[in-house]
């Protein structure tokens, strides 16, 4: 199914948007959170990093998401051996004219899931850094447009497990929210356990029922709305103590930068026009500073070492700014 491309009206992209969680439930138990986290991505033009033990979903929930909103997606499985032109393209010879010519790779689409991006070394997973920031890829001084909307959806295992190298903190930036998928708890498990039972096959999201309520028009139309939303200057300082509150943490050796605050003032605005609402308040920051800000933070060697988790000190942080009224 193919939806119209015809401009969108706010309020009805925003209903059809709301419907794809309901679409993406139908093929993924639970995982709430990660959902709205891609939606609100998507709405800001950003990009997300979801972290997982393997089989909670991840591959899924994007393709899935996919599905319902009737936008052309691609799949880069990430090893050691992949290269940078594996994934953005490369010039070959073209038999019939004798010349060089550019093949585009799997980044030219509008969702790419990046699969197990942390198993890939760090020369080809900032391949990527150009298509994520400028929404263009550069091959031998020539520049190529990306799809709109394009959009990075990368899982990865947690850095323990063998195999797998730690992104850089300047690819971790580009990430405008990462999302932690954890382990279902039993009934949602059962629930996943009962579905299988029942014949339910993963490979095949279509047999879920899973249809495409939305699309591209609605995609670029939500945008538009969120540029409007409002954002008093009283939350803009917020957010903006929030993000130098954890520049004062003793535990954190690295803050969150300016660049920081803007993806948070720009992923609250997303959040509260989902909400149905066309101004920020305090509380929208508050929701959206864990998948915001988090993995943009360093913590100290010595706080590594003690066990300190990085979701605790945001907390402590966002507890440490007076919330205006």
């Amino acid at each position: 199914m193919t939806l119209t491309t015809s401009p969108a009206n706010p309020g009805d992209a925003r209903e059809r948007l709301g419907a794809v969680r309901t679409e993406v439930a139908k093929a993924v138990v639970g995982q709430d959170a990660a959902v709205s986290g891609l939606l609100v991505a998507l709405l800001c033009g950003g990009h997300v990093l979801m972290e997982g033990v393997p089989g909670v979903a991840k591959t899924l929930l994007v393709r899935s998401l996919a599905a319902a909103l009737s936008v052309q997606t691609r799949r880069v499985q990430f090893t050691p051996d992949l290269m940078p032109g594996d994934i953005t393209g490369s010039m070959v010879i073209d038999s019939s004219r004798g010349e060089l010519t550019f093949r585009e790779g799997p980044v030219f689409t509008n969702l790419l899931l990046a699969d197990e991006i942390n198993r890939t070394p760090p020369k080809t997973q900032s391949a990527l850094l150009e298509a994520m920031e400028e929404g263009q890829v550069s091959v031998d001084g020539v520049s190529h447009a990306l799809p709109r909307p394009f959009l990075v959806a990368a899982t990865q295992n947690p850095v323990e497990y063998e195999g797998t190298y730690p992104l850089p903190e300047a690819q971790l930036d580009r990430f405008l929210i990462k999302v932690v998928l954890p382990v279902p708890d039993r009934a949602q498990e059962l629930e996943i356990v009962g579905r299988h039972a029942a014949g339910f096959d993963p490979q095949d999201v279509a047999s879920s029922g899973v249809m495409a309520v939305a699309g591209a028009a609605d995609i670029e139309a939500g945008r538009r709305a969120v540029r409007e939303v409002q954002v008093s200057p009283e939350v803009a300082g917020y957010v903006v103590d929030v993000a130098r509150a954890t520049r004062q943490a003793p535990s954190l050796g690295l803050g969150a930068s300016p660049r920081g605050a803007v993806a948070l003032m720009r992923t609250a605005r997303a959040w509260a026009w989902l909400s149905a609402r066309d101004f920020v308040t305090p509380d929208d920051v508050k929701a959206l500073a864990q998948a915001t800000l988090a993995h943009r933070l360093t913590l100290r060697p010595e706080a590594e070492l003690e066990g300190v988790d990085v979701a605790a000190v945001l907390s402590s942080a966002l507890g440490s700014v007076p919330v205006p009224r």
